[in-house]
Formats: C-alpha cells, structure tokens, sequence
C-alpha cells in the first residue's frame, strides 16, 4: 500500500485507491460539505472523515477516527474487501450495508436515521429511528424511536416501540423491551445466553455443568408494567429470564468471564494492552482482540459453537448451604 504524499481533492468527490492518509478528510470550505468520499481499493486513513456521501465500493478500508456521513454511509453489495471504521459512526440518514460477501467491524457506537446491516459486528451499541439486521452480532444494545427487524443475530438487548424477529435471536443481557408486543415469524426461536460459558467455549474448554443458553417463550417469558406520568400511561412489555433463574446466586458466573469478554469487546480500540483468558485447549493464550472475539460470536450464530441448553434444575440442598 503506498503512502500519498500529496493529495489534491476536488469539491466534488474524493476517490481513494490503495492508498495511505495520514490525517483527516475534513471540509475546509462550505463547497466542500457536499463533497463525496468513496473508497475503490485497498485505503487507510488514519484520521476522522466527513462527507456528503461515504460510500466502501471494493477492497480493504481501514478508517481509524470517527466517521459522519451527511446523506449516506453506504458499503457496495458486490464488496468483498474487509472494512474496519475503529471509532463512532454517524449518519443524518443512513447507514446501509447489505454487502453478502463482506463483514463489516464497528469498534464503537452506530448512530442514523435508519441502520440497514447484514453480515456486520458492532462492538458498541446501535441507535436509530429504524434498525434492521439481518446476520449480525452487536455487542451492545440496539435502541430505536420507531422499530426494530431482527433477523438471525446476537445481540446485547433491545428497546423499541416495535420489534419484529425471525430466525434465531440471542440476547447477551437477562432482558429486552418493546412496547407493542413482540412480532415473530413461524419457526422463530430467541435465546438468553446471560448464564452461558462463554469465557469456557471462547478457550475451547468444557462448558461448566451449571451453565447454557436459556430458551425463550415470547408469551410467558413477557412482563408487561404500565407507566404513568401526569396523564401520560405507556405500557412496556419486558422480555426477560430473571423470573426463570430461580437459583442463579447459586452460580458464580464470574467464572464464566462474560462480563471481561464483553467488556474487552466494546473497549476494543481503547485498550492500551491485550488481554487473555488464559490459556485455551491447546495451550496458547485465549487473547481477546476484536477479531477473534467477532469471529467467535459469528461461529455461534452459525451453530459451528454449540452452546449447551441450560438444565434449569437445582438441588434444595444448595438453598440451605447457601444461607
């Protein structure tokens, strides 16, 4: 990759080709807000970038300072290249990326008017008007004002007027919200994995006897709390495995180290060292890169990583020993 060491751009597009950018691509004059950036081949830039329009046509893009797109962030469907954006997101419209042979990586927070991601990982969380996934891991939460389409994905939590899911859900976090109740295709199944090894699975070890995914009835598993404000009520329905983890204290689930996986996921970019959960099933040190960490999520969602079903049966003996 060669290093540009001069750069004349245009106030009408800025077209990078396997090349190095040593700072930001910023607007120096108001003709320039209205400049698009499009990435063709093999580009890192080292700096944050603004544009009318971003749009990752083909190759290895690898921005390392924020990224605001005014009209439209936009990663081309026939890309196949890698693209890395290692600090926050953000778009006044939207953010898009439908790209089947690409796998988008988000170190941080994704912020538009509408969020379309397939095949993508975000290490933070997601917040939008609308958001649709489809394939995707997100580490955080995915928060919307109007409604959220979950399809085949992990994620943290969610909140929104309305969701919809189809396929096979997971949730990080005990619980979830909506206000409207939850739309599900035939066939749709969602899981918690808030009490699943994951630290033990991430090593390639056993998973611990005591832990799994806990399935989730989108009808039982629902709390619905009415809110009041002066003449105000709003109903929120909760979806959540608290009610179902009767012994959960019973569980030391720090040594499951979820809470250091995610942690060491979302602060990625941040982390002045690398870290490990000690040593895996061959030996070597689990290091805890956002990479390895993206990779082991998408081999759970792919079943080639089976995490367990949790038993959901105790002992009353472990109740008295515990008090």
């Amino acid at each position: 990759m060669k290093e540009l060491k001069e750069i004349r751009f245009n106030e009408t597009d800025v077209i990078l080709k396997d090349n190095l950018v040593r700072g930001s691509i910023l607007p120096e004059k108001i003709a320039e807000l209205n400049r698009n950036i499009i990435f063709t081949g093999d580009t890192i830039v080292e700096g944050p970038i603004f544009g009318n329009r971003i749009e990752a046509r083909a190759g290895d893009v690898d921005i390392q300072g924020a990224v605001f797109a005014q009209t439209e962030l936009y990663v081309s469907s026939d890309n196949t290249g890698s693209v890395k954006m290692r600090k926050s997101v953000g778009s006044a419209n939207s953010i898009v990326s439908r790209a089947a042979g690409c796998r988008p990586t988000f170190y941080s927070d994704v912020n538009g008017k509408t969020v379309t991601l397939v095949n993508a990982f975000v290490a933070g969380s997601i917040y939008a008007d609308e958001v649709i996934l489809e394939n995707c891991v997100v580490i955080g939460g995915v928060f919307a004002t109007q409604d959220i389409e979950l399809t085949n994905s992990i994620i943290g939590t969610f909140n929104a007027p309305a969701v919809r899911i189809a396929g096979d859900i997971y949730l990080l976090l005990p619980s979830a919200f909506s206000i409207e109740k939850l739309s599900a295709t035939p066939g749709t199944r969602m899981f918690n994995l808030s009490l699943a090894d994951l630290g033990a699975l991430y090593r390639g070890l056993p998973q611990s006897p005591d832990s799994g995914k806990i399935p989730m009835d989108f009808n039982t598993d629902e709390v619905k709390s009415t809110l009041t404000e002066e003449d105000v009520r709003r109903t929120l329905r909760c979806y959540t495995v608290v009610g179902k983890v009767l012994a959960a204290d019973l569980i030391d689930t720090d040594k499951f180290h979820n809470h250091f996986l995610l942690t060491a996921a979302s602060l990625g970019s941040q982390l002045l060292k690398t870290y490990d959960l000690g040593p895996d099933a061959s030996g070597n040190p689990a290091t805890l890169s956002v990479e390895r960490i993206r990779d082991f999520f998408f081999e759970i969602l792919s079943g080639k990583i089976e995490v367990q079903n949790m038993s959901g049966t105790f002992e009353l003996t472990q109740l008295r020993d515990s008090r």
